[in-house]
């Protein structure tokens, strides 16, 4: 039965496609991908007044806004990374961060929206090349796939209703812990009334020792690390190997995150 509900959900899913559709992991239909120009931004947009994500169209690569910043601070644990998943390709802040400044990263984005990745180009996502790849598909399911592959795992999917189904079940966040390498970090932005449930769920997943909420000053938004190894210290050596891996131009964009977060983890430590 488990094999002809599979069936079914990929042939609904590509009679969807064909009608020029495409649905989300409960079988509803994924809302239009709207891209907004206002003034010097560019916006993504799924509803009118929602923004997903927005950047400077004189400067594609910085990174706006503060939890995207925040999220990065898991550098803190893998200061130079082999290899970089995200779940959420949205505008591709992140992306085209990482894919700028960390030459020696390889990058896999999973999208699950077909109409965000047709949008890349006018966001300034570079082409897929030898460090980059952006994959269709479900993020729950491009993750179970991929055990022990990644150094840094990023998480911020998101639809018009806020964190998707599929992102929120206790198999996902097993998934994620096993989708990383040894002493690898998970990145989740939280953006959600109550952020309580899915920190439970990860410190189910991964341990309440080895789980770190930070919550933005000027945002609703949290950002909750899981790691499968030792926590940074926060002190001083672990701050300068973060900040030895990164360019001067990187740095002044994420210098204040990775001290906020690594004065979290002293707090944590003590």
């Amino acid at each position: 039965m488990a094999g002809d509900a599979t069936w079914i959900e990929r042939l609904a899913a590509g009679l969807a496609r064909l009608r020029g559709r495409a649905l989300d992991s409960t079988g509803r239909p994924l809302p239009p991908a709207r891209l907004r120009r206002h003034g010097d931004y560019v916006s993504l947009q799924f509803r009118r007044g929602q923004t997903q994500s927005r950047m400077r169209g004189d400067r594609p690569d910085q990174l706006l806004i503060d939890y995207t910043r925040t999220m990065l601070a898991a550098l803190l644990w893998q200061p130079r990374p082999a290899r970089i998943g995200i779940i959420g390709l949205g505008g591709g802040s992140q992306v085209k961060f990482l894919h700028r400044h960390l030459r020696e990263s390889a990058l896999e984005v999973v999208e699950n929206h077909p109409g965000v990745i047709a949008l890349r180009r006018d966001f300034g996502i570079p082409d897929d090349d030898a460090r980059l790849q952006v994959v269709l598909d479900d993020g729950a399911r491009f993750v179970a796939s991929r055990p022990g592959r990644y150094d840094v795992l990023l998480v911020d999917g998101y639809d018009d209703r806020g964190i998707p189904e599929a992102l929120d079940t206790p198999a996902f966040h097993r998934d994620c812990r096993a989708a990383l390498a040894p002493g690898g970090v998970l990145a989740s932005n939280l953006h959600c009334e109550d952020p309580s449930p899915h920190v439970t769920r990860l410190a189910a997943a991964f341990g309440a020792d080895r789980l770190l909420v930070v919550g933005e000053e000027r945002m609703s938004n949290h950002v909750a690390f899981a790691w499968t190894g030792d926590a940074p210290d926060g002190r001083d050596g672990c701050v300068a190997a973060a900040r030895a891996a990164l360019p001067e131009a990187a740095l002044r964009e994420l210098a204040p995150a990775l001290e906020r977060v690594a004065a979290a983890l002293r707090r944590r430590s003590r």
